[in-house]
């Protein structure tokens, strides 16, 4: 039997993996799931916030300490109930401003598979890049890893945007990017979900481009997909998205919604949860928006779909994304989509005023308008949310991302064995 065609054994790893947002967890689900449907044995190692997962699909947690829980972030539990050196080094660089998730999940991946390597033949890392994945290699893993884009840009952007004392705090926050752009070099293959992700890794880390593999996302149809039953609710804006984040362009999306509100009656609803007194939520208020904004959180894919086809217009008003799973979700709904022209925005969206409308990112009067335009023209909405489920149908299924992840795996495998002393799937 060919290498390609034979069921491999998976070890999934994703440092967290929240279910709904955030991109990782979603990541996390449907590839492993898919890979399961084709056959393949998935186990997911992974962090809190731990994933959902599908029938056939295993988890293995790998409990950290939870330091960035909703409940309560930040706070470190009892000197007495840490458990070893990695929990200390956890909590030490938490004190210190630092962000160790990446770094001590992989140290305790490494010590949780080191002694397993006949339970699988290949190393999935879902962008934890921290020094563990290097040990992994030192003990035998096929390695493969999933980079959605280099973290640098988004410090880059937060850097920007921070003033005074922030800054020296953004800078050790984002601290562990150093050592990933280290273990990236480090690393083959490499997945990426766009060309344009691939250009941003090799400039900003420094990889080989020969080491990149690019493997566009997908989206769940059995839940996005265009739903008549849904009546459009007149007016209304949606938007996935984490709404302190600047890399994600809220405060954008809000200055045009303060604009189109003086012209129209419109509404917004943001699917993220903004911390009170944050950002975003001082900014509503200072736009006078509090009766017009709806943020939502918590909803699971079916009541996300629902949110996402009620909806007249979905916007993506992003600074910078590796792909977008919202954007194709709206697509998938066949809500006509407004997105900033970023990153690989473009590339999911494709031609401007086809599947969807492409803006300059940072501009709210420019999305006010292109979003005003939409609202005026129904049969333009029409074909727009017609064409935008043709191209989801095309190009963004789970099914080919899980088909083409398998094939790198094969690959990887295969190279292993063919190294002096490289072993093969045993079986």
């Amino acid at each position: 039997m060919p290498q390609h065609d034979r069921p491999l054994r998976v070890a999934l790893l994703s440092y967290r993996s929240k279910p709904h947002c955030g991109g990782q967890g979603v990541y996390v689900r449907h590839l492993s799931r898919e890979l399961a449907a084709l056959g393949h044995h998935v186990r997911v190692f992974s962090g809190q916030p731990y994933p959902e997962l599908d029938e056939g699909v295993l988890l293995e947690k790998v409990p950290s300490l939870d330091l960035y829980n909703d409940a309560a972030p930040f706070e470190a539990p009892p000197v007495r109930e840490w458990r070893d050196w990695i929990d200390a080094l956890e909590v030490g660089t938490m004190w210190t401003a630092g962000f160790p998730e990446p770094l001590t999940f992989s140290l305790r991946a490494l010590r949780e598979l080191r002694t397993r390597r006949g339970e699988f033949d290949v190393v999935h890392d879902n962008q934890t890049l921290g020094y563990g994945l290097l040990g992994l290699r030192s003990h035998g893993f096929p390695l493969v890893t999933t980079i959605h884009h280099p973290i640098t840009v988004d410090r880059r952007i937060e850097l920007e945007q921070a003033e005074g004392w922030m800054r020296l705090s953004k800078r050790r926050w984002y601290g562990f990017v150093g050592m990933q752009g280290r273990v990236a070099r480090r690393v083959r293959p490499i997945l990426v979900p766009s060309r344009s992700s691939a250009d941003d890794i090799v400039r900003e880390f420094g990889v080989r481009r020969r080491d990149i593999d690019v493997v566009p996302l997908g989206v769940d149809t059995r839940f996005f997909h265009p739903r008549p039953d849904v009546a459009r609710v007149p007016g209304r804006i949606i938007c996935v998205a984490s709404a302190d984040s600047p890399l994600k362009g809220v405060s954008t999306l809000l200055r045009s919604a303060a604009k189109l509100a003086t012209e129209r009656d419109v509404s917004l609803t943001i699917v993220s949860r903004p911390k009170p007194g944050g950002p975003t939520d001082q900014l509503v208020d200072e736009l006078t928006l509090r009766d017009r904004v709806t943020f939502v959180n918590g909803v699971d894919d079916t009541e996300l779909a629902r949110l996402l086809a009620s909806a007249e217009v979905a916007v993506i008003p992003s600074l910078y994304e590796g792909f977008s799973l919202p954007a194709v979700e709206a697509m998938a709904c066949g809500t006509p989509l407004v997105a900033s022209r970023a990153g690989a925005l473009p590339e999911v969206v494709g031609e401007d005023g086809g599947a969807g409308r492409l803006v300059t990112p940072g501009d709210p009067e420019e999305l006010a308008a292109a979003v005003g335009e939409l609202f005026d023209d129904g049969a333009e909405r029409a074909r727009m949310s017609a064409a935008a489920w043709r191209r989801v149908q095309e190009r963004f299924t789970w099914r080919a991302v899980a088909e083409a992840t398998a094939r790198r795996y094969a690959e990887t495998v295969e190279a292993a064995r063919a190294r002096p002393g490289g072993r093969g799937p045993r079986r």
